[in-house]
């Protein structure tokens, strides 16, 4: 048979072009591997090819696919998981703090946190222009505002500005210079009406005492200086070094058109309020940015449709940067429960004040915001943790799905306190739930702070994963650092056993370790919007995974929480790799 020149040319040709398609990279074995594929069983190796995964199975095949120059590791036994996904976490912020004056939730007799506060006023790491800043403050100050404003309003700190934000970002203190930098005065918390007027600590006489939440807050935060852009991108940078080595290779930041000290609460986005995104942006231009970013625009809680325009313009300059997507919009629907905040929207009032908190969204027209946002095709994030909060959030996502059906899965972040009412509605509504599960512990936060405030109802079900699991509601991890650590072994660890120093919290919301697994990677990715590229490991997604120090399938839920990461890939080159101990 004869063979024409032209069927040789394409032979030639395919055969050239076999060795770019084929060139396996890198082949990890003799491991156990997790690749987060529902129903798939653990698997001994992954092939790596530019950059993905090319396949995975047991080791004879896989390695069967090696080449000239193709990279072994062998896992000697060892754990392989899809890389961890954070789906809330500041992190411009978190690594803007890891550089400050930062009490890391770490209550210090008065005497120890003025010492404290003296040595940061010395070496500078306290200073924020002319403002005294201290960030990282437990909730515990805010039960002592008459010792703080005794000891902060006089002697060296009479002239001097103090503003203490809490750990929660929701909460603060400010003395007196502070107050007045900030303009709030008697007349100030005079003009308070309602739920407002629990927004601003004051005396009976209507004078501030210095004891700031939300909106009051916001006040503070607008008078500190902003970090300057190389500032915003070492801290992304420190950040990312550091979740690496956690494990994290992609985070969802709820906040990104927002700069780390805006008035998160009182925000009102403009075309030119662009925040952390020109960081992510520089980062991923200098090919430093080694991470899945999927960046939220923060929406003012009663945003109209019409106002999705603005945050469209912003959008429009972040298109199409590699390794940053721009998914949706978040909205805070209230804040906190803890006392003496007290400003989550709750179902029954609190014990002591007789108060519902505060909702943020208009319930009669949220559902109008999401459906809007829907036509756009972006996801809506909301910020809920009382229960009135998750139910008014589930309602406006209800009133959407009727009015513009969509296959769009937003989320509820936090659901400290879920009504069981609201259980079942979540996978209906194709509603993903973003939870920060190391808050899952009998601690002072929830038994001293919420716990006597609150009915039993809403505090028997606190952070109630099991029950929204049961129901068949998609849990997505999230950690909403620097609020708290973004280690995903701690909460999986308390999402598993339920412990703090104070005993149980919720102990029948308990769940299993390997849903936690599914949460921190195929449900995060798709509570980002990416889990056809990421989450799982599977031929043709990217090649983002982890290889840990123990076996976690088998190992009791203590030694979880102590799980460290040996080495980290992106992309299938290594990002991180544990010091040997």
């Amino acid at each position: 048979m004869l063979i024409s020149p032209r069927t040789l040319l394409a032979a030639a040709l395919a055969c050239t072009a076999l060795p770019a398609l084929a060139a396996v990279d890198l082949i990890v074995h003799n491991g156990k591997v997790y690749s987060a594929e529902p129903g798939q069983p653990l698997q001994q190796a992954l092939a790596v090819e530019n950059g993905a995964i090319r396949a995975l199975g047991s080791n004879d095949p896989i390695l069967a696919l090696q080449e000239a120059g193709t990279r072994l590791i062998d896992l000697e036994g060892r754990v392989l998981m899809p890389g961890f996904i954070d789906t809330h976490a500041h992190v411009v912020m978190a690594g803007l703090e890891l550089v400050g004056a930062n009490l890391e939730i770490q209550f210090l007799p008065f005497d120890e946190l003025e010492q404290k506060l003296r040595a940061w006023r010395d070496d500078g790491t306290a200073w924020m222009g002319d403002i005294l800043s201290v960030g990282g403050v437990p909730s515990d100050y805010w039960g002592h505002v008459d010792e703080l404003e005794r000891r902060f309003n006089q002697g060296e700190w009479k002239d001097v500005p103090i503003a203490f934000s809490g750990w929660d970002h929701h909460t603060g203190w400010a003395n007196r210079p502070m107050l007045e930098r900030a303009g709030i005065t008697a007349d100030t918390v005079r003009a308070l009406e309602g739920e407002a007027l629990a927004t601003i600590g004051h005396h009976e006489d209507m004078r501030p005492n210095g004891f700031l939440v939300d909106a009051g807050f916001s006040k503070m935060l607008e008078q500190l200086p902003q970090p300057s852009p190389p500032q915003l991108e070492q801290a992304a940078l420190r950040a990312q070094q550091y979740l690496h080595s956690l494990g994290i290779t992609a985070w969802m930041d709820p906040l990104s058109n927002a700069y780390p000290n805006d008035a998160f609460y009182e925000f009102k986005p403009t075309p030119k309020t662009l925040g952390v995104l020109p960081a992510y942006k520089a980062l991923s231009e200098r090919g430093e940015l080694k991470a899945h970013v999927a960046a939220l625009m923060l929406a003012h809680s009663k945003s109209t449709p019409e106002d999705l325009e603005i945050i469209e313009q912003v959008r429009q300059q972040f298109l199409n940067v590699p390794n940053l997507t721009l998914p949706g919009i978040k909205i805070f629907a209230d804040g906190v429960a803890e006392y003496p905040a007290q400003s989550a929207a709750m179902i029954e009032p609190y014990k002591n004040s007789l108060k519902y908190g505060e909702l943020m969204i208009d319930p009669e027209h949220f559902g109008e915001l999401v459906s809007a946002a829907d036509k756009r095709g972006w996801l809506v994030h909301v910020h809920a943790i009382g229960d009135r909060a998750v139910r008014e959030a589930l309602n406006g996502i209800e009133q959407a799905r009727q009015t513009h059906p969509s296959d769009i899965q937003h989320s509820v972040t936090h659901l400290q306190m879920v009504n069981p009412k609201e259980f079942a509605r979540f996978k209906p509504l194709n509603v993903i739930a973003s939870m920060q599960l190391y808050w899952a512990m009998a601690d002072e936060a929830s038994i001293d702070m919420v716990q006597p405030y609150i009915s039993a109802m809403a505090f028997r079900h606190q952070y109630p994963a099991r029950s929204l699991h049961k129901e068949g509601a998609t849990i997505a991890g999230a950690s909403d650092w620097p609020v708290t650590t973004p280690d995903p072994w701690k909460a999986i660890y308390q999402a598993v056993s339920r412990k703090g120093a104070k005993g149980l919290l919720a102990a029948a919301e308990a769940i299993d370790r390997e849903t936690m697994f599914a949460a921190y990677t195929l449900n995060a990715a798709k509570a980002l919007r990416l889990e056809t590229t990421i989450g799982s490991l599977a031929p043709g997604k990217q090649a983002d995974f982890i290889v840990l120090d123990r076996d976690v399938f088998n190992v009791e839920p203590e030694q979880l929480r102590d799980t460290r990461v040996l080495q980290t890939f992106f992309a299938g080159n290594e990002v991180y790799r544990a010091e040997a101990p």
